[in-house]
């Protein structure tokens, strides 16, 4: 191994060594114990510390690094004290999560550090979001996300690299490729000779350097750096290393041929720098020895405060307050009024945006075709022109990427909102959306600023993959909030409050309301409070709660059928959901009806229902029934359509309700 001090000083190359070991000995005695019992759970880095060592001291100490399981060198070197570490790893309260996450699954904004989630890829499109904060704002900074051999198959190291090619973003995409995704060789992952020669596939730079010599880690990244920032542009490493212990210390390495030990225990990332140190007469064997104890003492007096750590004492209240980040700010005139012209659905939504682009000048648009196209349903139409080409994005098909660039800018204080083209194509960024907006914050306390637009519903004889609807996967997911307006007056208020919103909330909005539904909209800035829902009409003798198009499929029965006394409800936010005035409906007519446009199965209705039952069902006169749409995917044909819908059975479910 040939190490290249270049004009590094002797100081220097000892303070790098102490950075190298400090992992290194931290990580034996955690092996220890663990053996113990100690802790739970260990993903080792034994033999790879070169990487994250030199990584992290080539960046600045206020530049982003999105870490996985082997990178303890970065938390290290970033100076967190090894007590609350130690905190964070046995589950205790005072660690970094609260005892909510393991091992190295949390997060520190004080230290720029973006805790992983499990599925790996998904952190490299944070990145994309961070270096765009960075772009936006003309700062000389880049961001670094590392990723694994195994992770380059994932769907989502493509789209974050191409994100970051076709934006010019100031990207560092690391791999430490040891060989191995748990126990499957590279050979059964990829076929090219070398991981860095996908970055020519991106249109981007990209080098492969040994990533056991912790100097030549260090000089190249601190190029790569140089150059991202100069030119701009996102750059490639592939950094060759070997895991010297398991995936985790469980799993054991078995699958390992031994000879693959012996000849990377040759190249041990420590060992050998410690031996070039020694010969370049900057440490002797006693200074080793020296820096050896002092290591061991200062572990054990860190370890010392980290077992005196309290038990963990499980507080309901606060865990549920955890889940959600806490609004500063006050609301923006949440109006009561209804005056204002009249105004169709679609330019509610257009006006709300407008004004949010108008009042946040870091708000962010991004979306397939919003841009110069102006959106699928033209609701950005016009916007470039306001607002510029580097605020209103066209995206490409990437929305995991996307879904992943928009924590990012979070994490820089940006919000944005991110236009899925239809809702149906939000598949395709779920993980994205369940496990890293949703949790983030009950996580390691870190918000995301991010609204997604939801254009969904069926009544346009769209077919099943653009019209579903897809409300209920995400009512089921503690720190989402889910928002669905049904007026125009609703659509401008609650997408202004969504966007003021410091937590992630997906507002769906139904396209066939946008130009056949007009209705009274102040011109103002204004918002209507997430979680409240709206009392359409009074009613005595039967209650149908709903929301979106199912609001006017109510009102329009009520309005055909006189002879019946209908009350609905509106429930424009389906997380949180308002149970007080679901109560209230209940008590007004003790005869429930849920409607909605999503299927049965699975549906809202069902977690009403069981609410109802559970905490009104003394009020109730007859059992609560669900109208909803057929357990079928929704059919293109218009006929078949009518049919599947529920508004084709609200008259059988009324009139049972009516003569039980």
């Amino acid at each position: 191994m040939h190490f290249d001090r270049k004009d590094l000083s002797n100081d220097q190359l000892v303070q790098i060594y102490r950075k190298l070991l400090w992992p290194r000995m931290v990580e034996e005695k955690m092996l220890v114990l663990l053996r113990q019992g100690k802790i739970s759970k260990w993903f080792s880095g034994i033999g790879q510390e070169a990487i994250a060592v030199g990584a992290t001291m080539a960046l600045q100490q206020d530049e982003w690094i999105m870490p996985l399981h082997r990178n303890l060198g970065v938390f290290t070197t970033r100076d967190m004290p090894l007590h609350k570490l130690f905190m964070q790893w046995q589950g205790a309260q005072e660690g970094y999560s609260k005892g909510r996450e393991r091992s190295f699954h949390f997060g520190a904004r004080q230290h720029h550090i973006c805790g992983m989630i499990s599925h790996l890829g998904p952190q490299l499109a944070i990145a994309d979001g961070v270096s765009l904060a960075h772009k936006l704002r003309k700062e000389s900074k880049v961001s670094l996300a590392f990723t694994g051999e195994g992770g380059t198959s994932e769907g989502d190291f493509h789209e974050a690299l191409n994100v970051a090619a076709v934006w010019d973003l100031p990207v560092i995409f690391l791999i430490e490729n040891n060989g191995y995704g748990l126990s499957t060789p590279s050979s059964e992952q990829y076929r090219c000779i070398s991981l860095v020669d996908k970055a020519r596939g991106y249109g981007m730079e990209g080098v492969s350097i040994d990533g056991n010599n912790v100097l030549g880690v260090l000089d190249t990244i601190k190029g790569v750096r140089e150059y991202c920032i100069k030119h701009q542009k996102p750059y490639l490493i592939e950094a060759i290393t070997f895991r010297m212990r398991g995936h985790e210390e469980a799993s054991g390495t078995k699958y390992v041929p031994k000879h693959l030990f012996e000849l990377w225990e040759k190249k041990d990332p420590v060992s050998r720098y410690e031996e070039y140190l020694i010969q370049q007469g900057a440490v002797s064997a006693e200074d080793v020895e020296n820096i050896r104890n002092e290591f061991r003492n200062r572990i054990e007096s860190e370890l010392a405060i980290g077992f005196n750590s309290s038990p963990v004492e499980a507080d309901t209240e606060s865990e549920l307050n955890d889940v959600y980040a806490e609004r500063i700010d006050p609301p923006q005139l949440i109006i009561v009024e209804t005056d204002g012209p009249d105004t169709r659905f679609i330019d509610g939504i257009k006006q709300g945006l407008r004004q949010s682009m108008q009042k946040h000048e870091n708000l962010i648009l991004m979306g397939q075709d919003i841009a110069e196209y102006g959106g699928a349903f033209k609701i950005t139409e016009g916007y470039l022109e306001e607002f510029g080409k580097q605020r209103v994005r066209n995206t490409p098909l990437c929305e995991s990427a996307i879904v992943g660039t928009a924590l990012g800018l979070s994490l820089e204080g940006f919000k944005s909102m991110m236009e899925m083209q239809f809702a149906d194509f939000v598949t395709v960024g779920f993980n994205q959306i369940i496990n890293n907006l949703a949790k983030i914050h009950y996580r390691w306390g870190q918000q995301a600023d991010v609204v997604i637009r939801m254009p969904t519903g069926g009544g346009v004889g769209a077919g099943p993959f653009h019209s579903q609807s897809n409300e209920a996967w995400f009512a089921h997911t503690p720190g989402l909030k889910v928002v669905y307006p049904s007026t125009p007056m609703d659509a401008k208020g609650l997408l202004i409050a969504a966007i003021n919103d410091p937590n992630p909330v997906l507002y769906f909005e139904h396209k066939a309301l946008y130009r056949s539904v007009s209705g009274p909209v102040p011109e103002g800035y204004y918002e209507i409070e997430i979680g409240k829902a709206r009392h359409v009409r009074e009613g005595e003798e039967v209650s149908i709660i709903t929301y979106g198009a199912g609001v006017h499929w109510a009102e329009d029965y009520a309005a055909e059928h006189p002879e019946i006394s209908i009350d609905i409800l509106d429930l424009r936010t389906l997380l949180p959901l308002d149970y007080i005035a679901i109560r209230a409906a209940v008590q007004r007519t003790g005869r429930v009806l849920i409607l909605h446009e999503d299927t049965l199965t699975g549906g809202i209705g069902g977690e009403i229902a069981a609410w109802i039952a559970e905490n009104c069902f003394g009020m109730l006169d007859a059992p609560v029934m669900r109208c909803a749409s057929l357990d079928t995917p929704i059919p293109f044909s218009i006929t078949l359509e009518n049919n599947f819908l529920a508004k084709a059975r609200l008259d059988d479910y009324i009139s049972k309700l009516i003569n039980y």
